[in-house]
């Protein structure tokens, strides 16, 4: 199909329209399009695309596909106009990417675009991305309705325990306590029906994947973008196991905005992990960013770590400051000290009882040095438990796992 094409009189009525600035950077784009649609499509440029929507021949467009490369992130604000406006005219829109970096891809994405392929497009890739487009139609009135009551009356059949680690300073140890501990309690949980999800929210940095030797799953990125269309199934889809016990959401593949999910998105996230397991352990980002509420108002617990220096005490006082500025529960936090001094070494045990007394804090958990063994389990991938299962480290977190899993089987039983 030329540029002209689809705007003259045509036997076939034009059914969906490729938007790019050279189509010819995407012959595979082409071929497909055809394959589809045979001769009911036609191909605009980036300054046509907009008047086109008001032209007689667009009365019956279906879709269309904005093939995007990196030089077009320049004008990734005009895309964006472009997107908005095919929403407006009831048009579904793909976009087909080559080389173009996540933040502008999820800028497309916030703006409308109801699905993305990568280029070169691996087979099948568009018919399954026009498959859902066709197939995202909102149902009518009296369908969402009785959607709506049939997932209002479906109770999820767990009411997890939400416990986020955050690390008060840059290496303090808070994802390789998120990970010991959801690995503990894996294990406290076997044989008692009990499961356990580990999340990681530090969209950026996140190394729970590392640390588990996990892959980082598109699937994860493709589920932070529209968590408002997440159900069940996605939701696990998204999920690894470790283990075969361990269920696992990575960090995304790229480094993303924190910004990419909001504090709606992630209570979503937060309700339909409590929905399917037990305990739901999430490893936060060190910044502090607009869901941070979100996770510490759902939070039972949430694990505070700090260790025995100056930056650690003067980001301690910064977020007691900020949470009883906001009125947030900050009878939430539980400190954890990592790398702790040994039972034996006084003077440094009593100079964490005065940092306590001077932040006036509780410092409940200490976490003792495990030197190199802690950082040879994360280079392997695997938890202290299976690398160094004798490891003071290990052990504290396995008595904290213990004690935890406890607590929330007696508070159940009362309830009952």
């Amino acid at each position: 199909m030329t540029r002209t094409a689809a705007l003259h009189p045509d036997p076939a009525p034009i059914a969906a329209c490729t938007v790019s600035r050279d189509i010819r950077n995407f012959d595979l784009l082409v071929e497909d399009m055809g394959a589809e649609l045979g001769e009911n499509w036609g191909d605009l440029g980036l300054q046509d695309i907009i008047d086109f929507f008001d032209h007689p021949e667009a009365a019956g467009l279906e879709f269309i596909a904005i093939a995007v490369d990196g030089e077009d992130e320049e004008n990734i604000g005009f895309l964006g106009r472009v997107v908005r406006t095919a929403k407006s005219n009831g048009v579904k829109v793909i976009v087909v990417v080559k080389d173009v970096s996540p933040i502008a891809l999820h800028q497309l994405m916030r703006e409308g675009a109801d699905d993305f392929v990568p280029y070169p497009l691996p087979e099948g890739a568009l018919h399954d991305a026009i498959d859902r487009a066709r197939r995202a139609d909102p149902p009518p009135p009296a369908a969402a309705e009785a959607a709506h009551r049939r997932a209002t009356a479906s109770k999820p059949d767990r009411d997890g325990v939400v416990l986020p680690v955050h690390g008060l300073a840059g290496g303090v140890g808070a994802s390789t306590f998120a990970v010991n501990l959801a690995w503990e309690l894996t294990l406290a949980a076997k044989d008692r029906d009990k499961r356990v999800c580990l999340i990681d929210l530090d969209l950026q940095f996140g190394s729970v994947a590392t640390y588990l030797d996990l892959p980082r799953k598109e699937a994860v990125f493709e589920l932070l973008s529209d968590i408002s269309a997440m159900d069940s199934d996605s939701f696990m889809q998204a999920l690894q196991t470790y283990g075969n016990d361990l269920h696992v959401l990575t960090a995304p593949a790229d480094i993303l905005p924190l910004d990419l999910i909001s504090s709606d998105d992630v209570r979503t996230l937060i309700d339909m992990a409590r929905g399917q397991f037990d305990f739901v352990i999430v490893d936060m980002p060190t910044t502090l960013v607009q869901w941070s509420e979100a996770v510490l108002t759902k939070a039972s617990l949430y694990f505070a770590l700090l260790e025995l220096d100056m930056r650690s005490a003067q980001n301690t006082v910064r977020l007691i400051r900020a949470l009883r500025a906001e009125e947030l529960p900050f009878e939430r936090l539980r400190f954890a000290m990592n790398r702790a001094p040994k039972r034996s070494e006084l003077s440094a045990r009593s100079r964490v009882k005065r940092m306590a007394e001077s932040l006036d804090i509780a410092i409940d958990i200490l976490l003792p040095d495990s030197g190199k063994m802690v950082a040879q389990s994360g280079d392997e991938g695997v938890p202290l438990a299976n690398s160094a299962g004798k490891s003071p480290l290990r052990r504290e977190i396995q008595k904290l796992a213990v004690s935890l899993f406890e607590l929330t089987a007696q508070a159940a039983h009362a309830e009952s």
